[in-house]
């Protein structure tokens, strides 16, 4: 989508499966299945999409997606089909080293796994090494020393690195990125998760991060069972449907297979969705 002198495009990282019990949370499988269905193991098929905003100053990257460090454990579990991110660079003609600003909505492995990467060596080394990484401070020290509900979520390698090499900077709460990007903290799916909001001209862009994944969680009800503050995502997905609806925003789900982003309208308290390909 061109906004002026910048644009913005979807990338991909690939896919990934995670079970839809979870990822509905207090929805019975007996409605939810209806929309989606999931494999043989109760997996639903979820995309790795992230954000690519280009301006003439700056290639900002709104999260990293999963990377190459996966074990063949992880794989099963989430049916990994990843690593796709530096091919999708490079159909833009750019390259990791092209990166200048990365945006992450938080630190867990599918949206952070690809900030670092093995070397030849098998070091672990920055996979952006020019950019800087922009994380909120409370998600960064969680994750640190992650609760026990987050530690099968937070690889360490995936940002350590980054702190040896000065790589992270640390935002509190609200945050103007750039003229035109800023970002917000919403809390909900884990401590210090944030989402970003785009605005030139008449066009407005929210990437919503694990706030609204993919469009079956437009239904307020559709809040996933691992997010670490439901309410928060509650609160805030009410707040984004509304902002979609009355002032025209678009919205870009984290985790869309196929429809990446689209325009909400409402009629008689029903919702419905305009897609858009970024």
């Amino acid at each position: 989508m061109k906004l002026g002198s910048a644009a913005v495009n979807l990338v991909t990282d690939g896919t990934l499966s995670k079970d839809g019990g979870a990822l509905f949370g207090r929805v019975p499988k007996m409605d939810w299945e209806q929309a989606i269905k999931p494999d043989r193991r109760n997996r639903v098929k979820m995309g790795i999409n992230l954000l690519l905003i280009q301006t003439p100053k700056f290639n900002i990257l709104v999260d990293t997606g999963l990377g190459s460090k996966s074990n063949d454990t992880i794989k099963d579990i989430y049916s990994l089909n990843g690593n796709k991110l530096a091919k999708s660079l490079k159909l833009l003609n750019l390259s990791p080293k092209d990166i200048s600003l990365i945006i992450l909505s938080h630190l867990q492995f599918d949206r952070a796994g690809g900030c670092t990467k093995l070397d030849r060596s098998g070091k672990l080394v920055p996979a952006f090494p020019k950019a800087k990484h922009l994380v909120q401070k409370v998600c960064l020290e969680e994750s640190k020393s992650p609760s026990e509900i987050e530690k099968s979520f937070v690889n360490q390698d995936d940002f350590m690195p980054l702190i040896e090499k000065d790589l992270i900077e640390e935002l509190d709460g609200e945050s103007e990125i750039i003229p035109g990007i800023k970002t917000q903290i919403t809390g909900g799916p884990s401590m210090g998760h944030q989402i970003v909001f785009i605005e030139w001209g008449s066009e407005r862009i929210v990437y919503a991060g694990s706030i609204i994944p993919t469009r079956f969680h437009i239904s307020p009800q559709h809040v996933a069972a691992y997010d670490v503050y439901p309410y928060e995502t509650l609160e805030w997905k009410k707040k984004l449907i509304d902002m979609a609806v009355n002032d025209g925003w678009l919205i870009v789900f984290g985790n869309e297979v196929g429809h990446s982003a689209g325009y909400l309208t409402s009629s008689s308290g029903n919702l419905a969705i305009q897609p858009i390909e970024l």
